[in-house]
């Protein structure tokens, strides 16, 4: 028996340190084979299903890898754990490994490294306390609540400002962006935050990150932190079902209205507090905000996402695109006569540079192998050129780092196979392991799939879903998830459920997300609506959620520009896009929907999706057979005496 079976054996290190363990053979086969693939410096991907204790399989392997080899007397290895939500990763950091570090008695370091948008930037809070001209009432506001807090934080994350919301306007002026710090010239680099967690990750045996900012550090797009990947001996992504698409954004470029109006703001500001002299300097920054501002207008005013090389044919966009060259062009000579006088006009100098050059390449649309979309928010544009494949970058990358990948996820298998994962990120040679939850979903829970409901895209659809979910939540006394595929659905079904049910409704866009989870969970009889962010990374344990209903099979929109452009490259390959991308993307989404449920051993509910597609085409078996092997029902009363003998079990228990 070696180290990693004895930590997980019945009086091992876990049985020892935490009441109530108790070995999970699928939890150690997935160490053991974690361990394999950091001894072997190999790549393995692994789905284990909810329940599992996948968190403990791959950590405990790696901490103990790490621990044997200081022993050893070599250097102890580095491991790099990535993650796709803030939340995993503070609990990561926060709960799981400090209990790990204790249960191995090890002295490993661990760092926890978000991205730069998280730190306090001392220089860029100096500027605007010294010249808040461009604030609003709100923003000087959250602005003096920045300051009173910067007096006192030793980590400079703005994720400890509790008395600021999540999306206030300030933070984009009190933190750095890649563009506008100044790096080794800002006055400020010794007290920087930002620098001191890299080095403070740099000196870790563990650092914990997340997707975004890892493949930022691989594709070059950040400095500082690059001497940090490289020295990884072992690399695990969880939540890994993501990284192909984040990879993909990031081998790409992105051109924004944003960058361009951050440029602006910061020539002003430097124009109003240090360079009054120039007066052409601060005419050209309003010239050009001016300018992006309108080319804003011609976009609707609803968030789209769309082609670029269709869309520039438009006149109106081309030419007030066109526009933008001009006028950035002009602040870029402005300010080229200004080089030198300050930091600060310097570093606007060189992102005017990267700004021509990012703007020549979203007009340059006769590159083959890209495809070049768009997507808006309410007040912005953001051009993308994104690479349709990134498999020999990455599957290079890797090879080349002579480290141990683990790759692992409750939803990477479609249909028993990894192929949909494993062939976009070029992991041929990796090494496969498929567990499955050790939840009784048979006992534990129905998948219900409605008969009679109008098609997807029938007028009456939003009231129909309302009809089926009002017994349904009477039967579960709230405890209920709504959960939709457009804002459009869900907020027609909020409006038909209000005055029809006594039940409080959370619908996403009330407020902030943690905030109406926290919502849902204090209130036993909530019923809570939302899209696509609530899908995943969303846990909700034991009678707080019993029903969990879903509008329809998660397919992308058919219009999406990037699932167009790689459509495309499969037909030229004789492929059938449907089969290779639409549906093991949709299985993937309704798999992380359908996790929402059934989060412990002692959970029941039922899992509504109201789309007989599921039934009745050829490839709802490969949805079926890819879901937890449910009791299946398509009786909606039996579903709701289900539901009501759980509610009334809760009720006897209290």
């Amino acid at each position: 028996m070696n180290s990693v079976e004895r930590a997980f054996s019945e009086n091992g290190l876990l049985a020892n340190a935490i009441s109530g363990f108790s070995p999970r053979q699928a939890q150690i086969d997935m160490a053991m084979e974690v361990a394999l693939a950091i001894e072997n410096k190999s790549s393995l991907i692994v789905e284990a299903g909810t329940g599992t204790g996948k968190t403990f399989a791959y950590l405990i392997p790696a901490l103990l890898a790490s621990k044997e080899a200081a022993e050893q007397e070599e250097s102890s290895k580095k491991i790099i754990v990535s993650t796709g939500t803030k939340n995993l990763q503070e609990q990561l950091f926060h709960k799981d490994m400090p209990l790990i570090r204790k249960v191995l008695a090890t002295n490993a370091q661990i760092a926890l490294l978000k991205g730069r948008a998280n730190y306090l930037c001392l220089y860029r809070l100096e500027q605007y306390q010294s010249g808040g001209g461009q604030l609003d009432a709100q923003m000087l506001s959250d602005l003096v609540k920045v300051k009173t807090w910067a007096n006192t934080t030793v980590s400079g994350d703005i994720g400890e400002l509790v008395n600021v919301q999540e999306g206030s306007a300030i933070f984009p002026y009190v933190t750095s962006t890649v563009d506008n710090c100044l790096a080794r010239d800002c006055p400020h680099v010794k007290d920087c935050y930002l620098i001191k967690a890299r080095e403070k990750a740099i000196d870790a045996d563990l650092v914990v990150v997340n997707h975004h900012l890892f493949f930022a550090d691989m594709a070059l797009k950040d400095t500082g932190f690059g001497e940090l990947i490289p020295k990884a001996d072992v690399v695990i992504f969880d939540e890994a079902h993501q990284i192909s698409d984040i990879a993909s954004e990031y081998f790409g470029e992105a051109f924004s209205t944003r960058q361009l109006l951050d440029l602006c703001s910061d020539v002003l500001q430097v124009y109003r507090t240090s360079l009054t002299d120039v007066k052409q300097l601060g005419r050209a920054a309003e010239k050009l905000m001016k300018t992006t501002q309108e080319f804003r207008l011609l976009f609707p005013y609803d968030p789209e996402r769309g082609n670029w090389r269709e869309r520039h044919r438009q006149g109106r966009i081309a030419s007030a695109f066109a526009v933008i060259k001009t006028d950035l062009d002009f602040l870029y000579q402005v300010i080229k006569l200004c080089v030198s006088r300050n930091d600060a006009i310097d570093n606007c100098f060189e992102r005017a540079v990267t700004l021509l050059a990012k703007y020549d390449l979203m007009a340059n649309l006769e590159v083959t192998g890209m495809s070049f979309w768009y997507e808006t928010t309410r007040r912005h544009v953001v051009l993308h050129q994104t690479p349709l494949s990134v498999a020999d970058k990455f599957s290079a990358y890797v090879k080349a780092s002579g480290a141990g990948w683990i790759f692992t996820s409750a939803t990477l298998a479609v249909d028993g196979t990894f192929e949909h994962f494993a062939k976009p990120l070029g992991l041929n040679q990796a090494n496969h392991l498929l567990l499955d939850s050790p939840f009784d979903y048979q006992e534990q829970s129905q998948l219900v799939v409605p008969r009679f409901l109008p098609e997807v895209n029938h007028r009456n659809r939003a009231s129909a879903l309302a009809d089926l979910a009002i017994p349904l939540i009477k039967a579960s006394g709230g405890a209920c998830f709504m959960l939709f595929t457009s804002y459009r659905v869900m907020n027609q079904v909020a409006e038909l459920l209000e005055g029809r049910v006594e039940n409080p409704l959370l619908v996403q866009g009330q407020m902030a997300k943690q905030t109406l989870l926290s919502e849902f969970i204090d209130n036993d009889k909530a019923v809570l609506l939302a899209t696509a962010s609530f899908w995943e990374g969303v846990d909700v344990r034991g009678d707080k959620l019993t029903c969990v209903i879903i509008d329809k099979l998660p397919f992308a929109s058919p219009d999406d520009p990037l699932l167009q452009a790689r459509s495309e490259d499969v037909k030229r390959q004789g492929g059938d896009p449907f089969y290779h991308i639409q549906l093991p993307q949709a299985v993937i989404a309704l798999k992380q929907g359908v996790g929402r449920l059934i989060r412990d051993v002692s959970d029941q509910g039922i899992m509504v999706i109201c789309d007989d597609r599921l039934v009745n085409r050829p490839y709802g078996e490969v949805f079926l057979k890819s879901l937890p092997d449910m009791k299946r029902s398509r009786n909606l009363e039996q579903a709701a005496q289900f539901l009501q003998t759980i509610t009334d079990d809760v009720g006897d228990k209290t």
